[in-house]
């Protein structure tokens, strides 16, 4: 980390972190934004569902909900991005204060409930932005919906021709039953109809890290079913187990070093229940190429971080991939692909 870069991290924390938010997104477009060519080199260049990635480490959804510095991200060393969630209509979300650091544990709360400016602005940018890496879009409902599902399928119809994949987000605890759609029948009726619409579009689905191995279950089988291209495990929890920061009892999901642990079980499980058939992206707590790299080794295939970015900067993306480079040579993984789901048992 730069001595530039400390600074700013430091000011940005002295500030209320979602004002610093909107900073950090205004000092993306400035010239003083990363400029680097997305790391690589053959052990770490990877594809998922067909999207080809230079590494395979990609930002989680929530950072750039309206996607708006698309270009300056793919200049931060990404290998993917995901952007949103979108929603049919525009919607402010819940009333502010909404987003807590918990600096002791490294984490944070957000109960942002889906803000952002509307399907329609968000794929105007899309529409226009760099293609060099793959950037995929959190489909999203707006609140007051009587039919969620539908918003799902609606967002996905307008924005397809602009994005490199999808993802079904049922796991956000921010929207009122939202995560009831989690359930095996509602799951299989909403992966049903986006699929139906969705063309060449991979679909990746999103699963919260509170479920039990039954329920884990009864995803893996409703993703084979219904051919869902890929999981993401997963978003923000409820839990609050351990905490020591002052905003712990904050209602909203928790992200950052805590989730580590319960995120990377629900992934070691869920590999276990789809034989390794589906292709998983690990996010929750990476926070440093070891844990990325616990994640693989968890069963993904792809890693998504965001949390961490508030505490280590952006510079955090390139010594991940500079690292896990390192660890799968040091453990004679020619390929990512190697590596993926071999200690799945231990995390599950």
């Amino acid at each position: 980390m730069s001595g530039l870069e400390r600074i700013g991290l430091a000011a940005l924390r002295r500030i209320d972190p979602e004002t610093a938010h909107s900073l950090a997104l205004r000092a993306l477009k400035s010239p003083f934004a990363p400029n680097i060519t997305p790391p690589t080199s053959p052990a770490l260049a990877t594809s998922i569902a067909g999207l080809k990635m230079p590494n395979p480490v990609g930002l989680a959804a929530g950072f750039d909900k309206n996607a708006e510095v698309i270009a300056p991200l793919m200049r931060s060393g990404f290998g993917f991005l995901e952007v949103g969630a979108a929603t049919p209509r525009p919607q402010p979300g819940n009333p502010r204060p909404r987003l807590f650091r918990l600096s002791e544990d490294r984490a944070a709360i957000n109960r942002f409930g889906f803000n952002n400016e509307g399907v329609e602005a968000i794929t105007e940018r899309l529409a226009n932005r760099p293609h060099d890496i793959p950037v995929g879009l959190n489909l999203g409902a707006n609140k007051d919906s009587a039919d969620k599902a539908r918003d799902f399928v609606e967002v996905l119809r307008i924005a397809a021709p602009h994005i490199d994949f999808a993802t079904v987000n049922v796991s956000s605890p921010n929207t009122e039953k939202l995560r009831d759609l989690q359930g095996a029948d509602a799951l299989r009726a909403l992966l049903a109809g986006v699929m139906e619409i969705k063309g060449d579009t991979p679909v990746f689905l999103k699963i919260a890290p509170d479920l039990t191995d039954g329920e884990i279950a009864e995803i893996a089988q409703v993703a084979a079913e219904t051919r869902v291209d890929a999981i993401i495990a997963t978003n923000t929890t409820l839990s609050r187990e351990g905490l020591q920061s002052a905003h712990k009892n904050q209602a909203g999901g928790l992200s950052g070093r805590p989730l580590f642990a319960p995120s990377t079980r629900v992934l070691g499980r869920l590999y276990l229940e789809t034989g390794g058939k589906i292709p998983l992206i690990g996010v929750g707590g990476i926070a440093s190429a070891t844990d990325a790299y616990a994640k693989i080794r968890a069963g993904a295939s792809a890693v998504q971080l965001y949390t961490a970015m508030v505490y280590l900067g952006m510079s955090l993306i390139p010594r991940i991939v500079h690292g896990l480079d390192e660890r799968l040579a040091h453990d004679d993984f020619k390929h990512i692909s190697e590596a993926v789901g071999t200690t799945a048992k231990d995390y599950a």
